[in-house]
């Protein structure tokens, strides 16, 4: 999946794209809600479909939204 300038995912507007490696891609993004800068990660399908992949995701990013300061990773 593309993510071209101007894709929204609910309140995130894609405003570039930085790479896509083996687990997807990575775009940041505006949260128009809260206008402030976030990056999203899409995973590619065959890694969405594996069972324990997306639960390490989901872990991986609970880890890195608790770290103080926010601006570490």
């Amino acid at each position: 999946m593309a993510l071209t300038p101007g894709t929204r995912f609910g309140p995130y507007e894609v405003t570039a794209q930085i790479g896509e490696g083996g687990w997807g891609e990575m775009c940041p993004a505006t949260d128009t809600n809260l206008t402030r800068a976030v990056v999203i990660d899409v995973l590619t399908e065959s890694v969405a479909a594996d069972g324990e992949r997306p639960a390490r995701f989901q872990r991986e990013a609970e880890v890195l939204a608790s770290l103080k300061p926010p601006n570490i990773a």
